[in-house]
């Protein structure tokens, strides 16, 4: 069930370091925040920065306003992009981050929800010239786009609330049951780790799959397993919103690259600098911080908007 306006929840924030290997927070305390799913919420803004407005193209400036694709068609995922209240408007931090942005260039954004696949079509195409929905960097995609960064990509274990489990690495993991989705990257970080701990000799973790997340939880709340491994803001906005699970370790989505989700736009278009620096005015001022404060993203928090670092092996 989709939480209301104003309901109160208790948000596990977990300091990570800027660092390719996975961090707990054992001292981590739970903040509050109050998820806004009304479609009349107001998005968090910044003041235009002329300087930093006179870096974009002048086509972009004339035109004035900001189009943004983001991939959460079909309802989407809190707290990154769903849909609000009225089934219609698109809410979330990513559609937050494309409104501060956009003030900072002094444009005014406009939202477009697609599915994953269109998402890049219409990047492609020119349909779009940014897109923002958690698209994590990688070698790969640098080839064809640009990335400003503005959050970090982490992984986190959830457990059954009050497990006393912890995960700061492979031997953590070593003999319980963990819960993945076929096919991604924290299965292959899990069967990577099962890797290191076969050859530390230790029991390897055994790793079971779900087709349904309501399946996943099912058994970790019966004790059928011991963990689950998916994406952090999925985990966190699930901690928040149904109070039986807790974030028990995080590890980065690049793993063993520290992961990095970035504003995309066409190679070479002249767009990813200005971005960059009006992401970095964001956190300057600290309009930035508030918008992940609203979605109880803390832990994913960059202290600077990079372009184009290291991402994703190809591999």
């Amino acid at each position: 069930m989709r939480t209301r306006w104003s309901l109160v929840v208790a948000v596990v924030v977990l300091a990570v370091a800027g660092c390719a290997d996975p961090q707990t927070d054992t001292k981590a305390a739970p903040s509050e925040v109050a998820f806004d799913t009304s479609a009349k919420q107001e998005h968090i803004t910044s003041a235009k920065v002329d300087s930093i407005a006179a870096e974009l193209p002048a086509e972009v400036r004339e035109r004035g306003k900001l189009v943004v694709g983001n991939g959460s068609a079909g309802g989407g995922l809190p707290p990154l992009g769903f849909t609000a209240d009225d089934n219609k408007t698109p809410i979330g931090v990513e559609i937050d981050i494309a409104y501060l942005v956009a003030s900072v260039l002094g444009l005014k954004a406009e939202i477009d929800t697609t599915s994953w696949e269109n998402l890049f079509l219409g990047l492609d195409s020119g349909k779009y010239q940014v897109g923002i929905s958690n698209i994590g960097v990688s070698e790969l995609r640098k080839e064809k786009y640009d990335f400003a960064t503005y959050r970090l990509g982490l992984h986190a274990f959830e457990a059954k609330k009050g497990s006393g489990l912890k995960v700061t690495g492979p031997a953590d993991i070593s003999g319980k049951t963990v819960a993945v989705s076929s096919g991604t990257l924290q299965e292959a970080i899990l069967v990577d780790w099962n890797k290191q701990n076969v050859a530390a000799g230790r029991k390897p973790a055994n790793l079971k799959y779900y087709q349904q997340a309501a399946d996943t939880y099912l058994a970790l709340q019966s004790g059928r397993i011991d963990l689950y491994l998916g994406p952090n803001p999925n985990a966190s906005y699930h901690v928040a919103t149904q109070h039986q699970t807790e974030i028990v370790g995080t590890v980065s989505s690049s793993y063993p690259v520290q992961g990095l989700v970035g504003i995309t736009t066409k190679k070479d278009d002249g767009l990813v600098k200005p971005l960059a620096d009006a992401l970095n005015a964001a956190i300057a001022d600290g309009s930035y911080a508030k918008v992940l404060a609203k979605w109880g993203l803390q832990a994913e928090a960059v202290p600077k908007s990079l372009i184009n670092p290291p991402g994703l092996p190809k591999k």
